[in-house]
């Protein structure tokens, strides 16, 4: 499994005020905008669909060993710390980089068993190429000695986008639930 993220600089000159944000700040990046990933019930969903809400993106597989179970521990940890106001204007959204296992019963179930309110997209092949190209994540599957048997390594990286689906913080996979919680609680305060 890859453990990592995408670092984005200014092409620009550097400013010097300092990000109030924990992660990285991307602010500007257009990252995400061309995400498109079927949910539980096959519906086609985007950016649009969650307009209002802070949306907080992973990119994982519910075949993941140890990377995604620990992310979306820290992720339920980082929404259960927000207040209930809070909470209700957040979505987590762990998008598949496995959808031929990941059916969307299968990512649904799996997401579920961390927090009641995450919800899980998957969708075909090119769906995801599409999505993934957007946020800029990494995935790839990896072959396995035994046959019919593959892992995938990916990017582990929190996305975190405002209440208009912009990008604005992008958290290193291993962020404590505290950081992910400051940047969701920032964005909440400036209701961008």
């Amino acid at each position: 499994m890859l453990i990592g993220s995408v670092i984005f600089t200014g092409c620009g000159p550097q400013s010097t005020q300092k990000s109030a944000f924990k992660g990285h700040d991307i602010s500007g990046s257009g990252l995400g905008q061309n995400l498109a990933m079927q949910d539980r019930n096959g519906q086609l969903r985007t950016l649009a669909d969650y307009q209002g809400k802070i949306v907080v993106v992973f990119f994982g597989f519910t075949q993941c060993p140890d990377i995604c179970p620990t992310a979306l521990s820290q992720l339920a940890q980082a929404v259960d710390s927000l207040d209930e106001t809070a909470q209700k204007n957040v979505q987590v959204l762990m998008i598949s980089v496995d959808p031929a296992r990941d059916t969307p019963t299968v990512l649904h179930d799996y997401v579920q068993l961390f927090h009641p309110e995450f919800e899980g997209l998957t969708g075909t092949a090119e769906q995801l190429h599409k999505t993934a190209q957007s946020f800029k994540a990494f995935y790839a599957k990896v072959p396995s000695l035994q046959t019919d048997q593959y892992s995938m390594d990916h990017s582990a990286s929190f996305y975190v986008l405002d209440q208009q689906g912009k990008a604005r913080s992008l958290l290193d996979g291993d962020a404590s639930p505290s950081d992910i919680a400051h940047d969701i609680r920032l964005l909440l305060e400036k209701k961008s």
